[in-house]
């Protein structure tokens, strides 16, 4: 990898970071050049604004949440051992996350509501991919008789979400890990006993 291109990484990476713990609208310039250690030009020389370094950085949040997802997964095949990865891997992130501040998605979608389009349209996507994914278990499971018949692959895949997610912000909210397990375990029992 050229300088410029190592450079170029460095500020995405430190960006992701600051993005995800203080926001888009709460990171100033001046903070995006403390955390990455450039000057104006420096930033300028790679990304056009703020907006594009916020989508950008928002993509290589997402790329390392999905990392620990895709290794969770890894080798496994049966539906109910991988929507249990999704949980597991989801209460590992919360204990110890890949990028500080919290889930980039649920960050992202509450402060560009909206405030900001682009951003929104790109927390979205990654929500969509992670939807998918999990509707895509769900189908799979049913036809291949790992999971119970009649189950609607949106409705497993909603409620999963919104659980790990509510979970998380009450985590963070009072700074009390035991939310995000009690969901955790909670999903654990519903994927074994009511899914399979």
């Amino acid at each position: 990898m050229r300088k410029g291109e190592q450079t170029r990484e460095r500020i995405l990476d430190r960006a992701a970071r600051l993005f995800n713990q203080k926001g888009y609208y709460g990171s100033s310039l001046s903070d995006v050049l403390r955390a990455t250690g450039l000057k104006k030009g420096g930033i300028y020389n790679h990304f056009h604004s703020k907006e594009q370094l916020a989508l950008e950085a928002f993509d290589t949040s997402v790329r390392l949440i999905s990392k620990g997802y895709e290794e969770a997964l890894a080798g496994k095949r049966n539906a109910v051992d991988r929507l249990l990865a999704i949980v597991n891997q989801f209460r590992r992130s919360a204990q110890d996350p890949p990028i500080p501040g919290g889930c980039p998605l649920m960050n992202t979608a509450i402060e560009n509501d909206d405030a900001n389009p682009a951003l929104r349209r790109r927390a979205r996507q990654a929500m969509e991919q992670w939807r998918g994914s999990i509707r895509t278990i769900v189908a799979k499971g049913v036809e291949r008789r790992e999971l119970r018949a009649g189950l609607d692959p949106q409705q497993v895949s909603t409620v999963m979400i919104a659980a790990l997610e509510g979970g998380l912000m009450l985590s963070k909210l009072y700074d009390q890990p035991s939310y995000i397990d009690a969901i955790a375990d909670f999903l654990t029992e519903y994927v074994e006993k009511q899914l399979r």
